[in-house]
């Protein structure tokens, strides 16, 4: 009867701490991403509508097709490729969200390597 109680209790307390994701309230708007890169702090700003996001990064803009795959994950392509890397589709999974944020993982399509990162939702 006691392993009964203990499991039953494991259990609550595990489906409590389940992340919220209400991926819809993050499907559109103006955003804020800041990262590191080589020790440095950088921020990007970028506009998403359903099939587009447009991002400025260090003064430069970019375009970018939107595909969403189901309401947590999208593949973002870049319209107008510079390089081969730049070529490559980037696949971004939404973890978890509050009120203004959410947290997400993302990878170069086909790649195992992920990322994680925060996105700040400004308007």
């Amino acid at each position: 009867m006691k392993r009964l109680s203990l499991l039953l209790l494991v259990l609550t307390l595990i489906s409590c701490s389940e992340k919220e994701r209400n991926c819809q309230d993050f499907k559109t708007g103006t955003f804020e991403f800041t990262q590191e890169i080589n020790g440095k702090k950088v921020t990007s700003t970028f506009t998403r509508t359903e099939t587009l996001q447009i991002e400025t990064f260090n003064g430069k803009t970019d375009t970018a097709s939107v595909r969403w795959v189901n309401d947590c994950e999208l593949v973002l392509q870049k319209l107008h490729p510079k390089t081969m890397n730049e070529r490559k589709a980037i696949s971004m999974t939404i973890l978890a969200t509050d009120e203004n944020s959410y947290t997400f993982d993302y990878s170069f399509v086909g790649d195992a390597k992920k990322q994680r990162g925060t996105v700040t939702k400004l308007k």
